[in-house]
């Protein structure tokens, strides 16, 4: 028993004694835990390694290839010119307005400007920049904004513009920093800047700076100034706000402007004259000039394109518009529709003018006011309405019987005359003075507009057969049954094809299709279409067209009816011309032509309706003061009669 005693005192004495000893013993070295923390790291760092590897590879399995960026079709608007090439008419797009231009065609001041504001160390990362991201996160937390940028790169947003979208997660701000990296090994710096400056929104519809600057400032983004560059930096931040707001839009354009300033990129007098101009910033509805015309234009392109080749394909189409002539024209309309609106009890008015030697359309005025939904001013009746056109048909009646044999000097009765048609009932026309002259030639009988004679004339030449014969000067509208009621407008015609029509006879009685487009430029400048000069097809020989110009050109003819000074001449110069009024009054025409012009006018209701005698009077006033403003500057030749 002693023994285990003594054992047991010696241990808890031995304890006592050295209780530093023991727990000195106990404790492992501190060399030990430092190779336990290193393993761990070492662990964890191989294991986050491999996981991120793997995550980054399993994000990259179904990224799109950055290199693609510069192959992709990107939407462009087709642009629709004038006959010059160089005055923009409209643009059409769908969703998004734009215009591809390499940086050449950009002013270097919206490069400065735009590199100074999103992403000022550009020329100097690899794509992505660790600092701006860890200082977007702690301003995120702080709920704060830096000025400066965010934490996206330059080539980050266009990688989010152009490929990942705006989705926001940290999913696709990886796949963003991902690609931004591998565009970057992919393109240079110039090349990455060309996309960005042509894909980032800059409001509205518009995508890329050249859409933008013609948009806002109507010019050419190379032509930019330093303030006006600064001005389209500043809005790809805030889009709406900026547009909506000048006095937010001036503030965040001078800030980049003294950025420039403080960069030593601009000189003192530049920032102080750059931040002195005012904003000014045009918004448009995207048609500039002749509404009707490019809207018909854009019509054929979509019919024989497409809408989606149309609207995203960046056509450069050259119409045969002649700005001069149409905005005489348009205004001439408009003025004298205004003025004469009331007395006439008519509220629209049309005009289409061609160049007869070609079918090419000059002008064309749809109605009174593009504007004005009182009057559904945006239906063009030049193209889409279809009324009658009253005694200015009669030419082709007349120059159907010449053909036939007949002759200005053909003599018939105009007496009241009962013809009886083939459904058994009666038919009396009756002239619009409601007199009776007696025996009249053709040339007087058409120059007068009686209606009596042009009634046995085609009487003479036959309904069905005149019909046919109008076809060749391109009518398409006389479908239906009409009887010798054709001869005073019972069928029904569009102003395009009845002026072009007009055309053809002082084209010497050769027929052109209508034109509207010269050429069209795809997005890589090629060529797809091109209008080449034609011969056209005869519609009657040259001789009977000079017959009928020479009596619709003879004013001492028409004198007996309209006076010597009526809206159907014009002093010194030749011009063949004719009206047309329906019996009741629901339309009225002057159509005409000179050598070098062919012009048409309608004057009525947009929804059919009487109008009183001052119609006619309406549509022969346009008609003139156009024509004479039209041919002022051109020399014409005389008809002989």
């Amino acid at each position: 028993m002693p023994i285990p005693e003594l054992r047991e005192r010696k241990i808890y004495g031995t304890v006592n004694q050295n209780q530093e000893e023991v727990k000195h013993i106990r404790r492992p070295p501190s060399k030990n835990w430092k190779k336990i923390i290193i393993t761990w790291l070492i662990y964890f760092c191989l294991v986050g390694f491999i996981g991120g590897t793997g995550f980054v590879l399993w994000i990259s399995k179904d990224l799109p290839d950055p290199e693609k960026i510069s192959e992709r079709q990107v939407a462009q608007s087709t642009k629709i010119y004038d006959r010059t090439g160089a005055k923009l008419l409209y643009e059409v797009y769908q969703e998004q307005k734009r215009t591809v231009v390499d940086l050449k065609d950009i002013s270097p001041w919206v490069l400065k400007a735009t590199v100074i504001i999103e992403d000022k160390h550009f020329y100097e990362h690899s794509g992505i920049r660790i600092t701006s991201i860890i200082r977007a996160q702690i301003s995120n937390i702080l709920g704060s904004s830096s000025g400066g940028g965010g934490a996206s790169t330059l080539t980050q947003q266009l990688i989010k513009n152009a490929l990942v979208g705006n989705e926001r997660s940290y999913y696709r701000k990886i796949k963003e920093a991902i690609l931004a990296l591998r565009l970057e090994q992919k393109f240079s710096k110039d090349q990455i800047l060309k996309m960005y400056l042509n894909e980032i929104p800059y409001g509205s519809t518009n995508y890329g700076i050249e859409a933008a600057a013609q948009s806002y400032l109507k010019k050419s983004s190379k032509d930019l100034t330093i303030a006006e560059s600064a001005m389209l930096a500043a809005i790809p931040q805030r889009p709406s706000r900026y547009l909506n707001d000048h006095e937010a839009l001036k503030s965040r354009r001078d800030y980049i402007l003294k950025l420039l300033h403080d960069d030593n990129q601009i000189t003192d007098k530049e920032y102080e004259d750059s931040v002195a101009e005012e904003i000014k910033i045009t918004k448009s509805s995207g048609i500039l000039a002749a509404p009707h015309f490019v809207l018909y234009v854009r019509q054929l392109l979509t019919d024989k394109y497409g809408e989606k080749a149309v609207d995203e394909g960046g056509f450069k189409v050259i119409t045969t518009l002649d700005l001069d002539k149409q905005t005489m024209a348009e205004k001439i309309v408009k003025e004298q529709g205004d003025k004469f609106a009331s007395s006439s009890n008519a509220n629209n008015a049309a005009l289409v003018a061609i160049d007869p030697k070609n079918g090419q359309i000059l002008s064309m005025v749809g109605s009174r006011d593009f504007e004005n939904n009182a009057i559904n001013g945006q239906y063009n009746v030049a193209t889409l309405g279809k009324r009658q056109p009253g005694s200015s048909f009669k030419p082709f009646v007349y120059a159907y019987a010449f053909e036939k044999g007949y002759t200005p000097s053909t003599v018939l009765y105009d007496v009241l005359t009962n013809f009886d048609r083939r459904t058994g009932s009666d038919y009396t026309p009756e002239n619009y003075d409601g007199k009776e002259h007696g025996l009249v030639t053709m040339r007087k009988a058409l120059q007068g507009s009686l209606n009596i004679p042009a009634v046995k004339t085609l009487y003479l030449t036959g309904v069905n057969e005149t019909i046919d014969f109008a076809k060749r000067f391109g009518y398409t509208t006389f479908t239906g049954d009409y009887g010798l009621s054709l001869v005073l407008g019972g069928g029904e015609v569009n102003l395009l094809e009845h002026t072009e029509a007009y055309a053809t006879l002082a084209n010497n009685g050769v027929y052109h299709e209508p034109v509207s487009i010269l050429k069209i430029v795809d997005n890589t400048g090629k060529t797809i279409e091109e209008w080449k000069a034609n011969e056209g097809s005869k519609a009657i020989e040259p001789e009977i067209a000079s017959t009928i110009t020479n009596v619709l050109s003879d004013n001492e003819s028409r004198a007996y009816m309209f006076g010597l000074n009526s809206t159907l001449m014009i002093p010194g110069r030749p011009l063949a011309a004719k009206t047309g009024t329906t019996n009741n009054y629901k339309d009225a025409w002057t159509m005409g032509y000179t050598p070098s012009l062919a012009t048409g006018v309608w004057v009525g209701n947009t929804k059919p309706s009487p109008m009183k005698g001052g119609g006619n009077t309406l549509a022969g006033t346009i008609f003139n003061q156009f024509m004479k403003e039209a041919t002022s500057r051109c020399a014409e030749i005389s008809y002989d009669k």
